[in-house]
């Protein structure tokens, strides 16, 4: 029987070329607390270290037929991991960079939505307002476009505070009714 731990690299990758899977099997044991060490290195963190290394060694089974007759394992071994690790930033890199171009991508297409909206309801609302009695028209343009308060709305128009919250109500119950209640809200919650 071959005692596996005595052979040299060069012995167990003719043995891996062959399928021999105890080979297979030292040369994991020999070598992975090493690779994990330089893939940790390189990455600082644990379990994407341990995911190379698996990487690495499940490729090195799956390529054992067609590696060199005059291979350096070890130096195999580390550009795998170095390689693997390197293919896996640029992979982190390019998911980044779509990630974030789609993001912006559905941010600029919600903005120009939501901004065509807003202008056609702007334009809605804006028709229904002109469409008010004047005096109406005028108390409500004074409450929501010059944000004066009711008291300064019947200051400036010689009436009393009680008349421009009661002119108020009937303008809201008007625009409420001809525009509908999801417009109100939309409106009123907006501004």
């Amino acid at each position: 029987m071959i005692e596996y731990s005595t052979l040299s690299d060069d012995e167990l990758t003719v043995l891996l070329k062959l399928g021999d899977r105890t080979a297979y099997t030292e040369i994991y044991h020999r070598f992975k607390f090493v690779l994990h060490n330089h893939a940790w290195n390189k990455t600082r963190n644990r379990e994407e270290a341990q995911d190379t290394i698996q990487e690495v060694f499940t490729m090195l089974w799956a390529k054992r037929e067609t590696l060199g007759l005059q291979i350096n394992l070890a130096g195999y071994l580390y550009t795998s991991v170095r390689n693997h690790i390197l293919n896996q930033i640029a992979r982190s890199g390019l998911q980044t960079k779509y990630i974030t171009s789609i993001k912006n991508f559905q941010s600029s297409n919600l903005s120009t939505d939501y901004l065509a909206r807003e202008n056609q309801f702007k334009k809605i609302i804006d028709a229904e307002v002109a469409a008010l009695p004047p005096r109406m028209r005028e108390v409500f343009e004074m409450s929501r476009k010059e944000h004066l308060t009711h008291k300064e709305i019947a200051e400036r128009l010689g009436t009393s505070e009680q008349t421009i919250k009661k002119q108020m109500t009937n303008t809201l119950k008007v625009l409420r009714v001809k525009l509908g209640l999801l417009i109100y809200l939309l409106y009123f919650i907006e501004r």
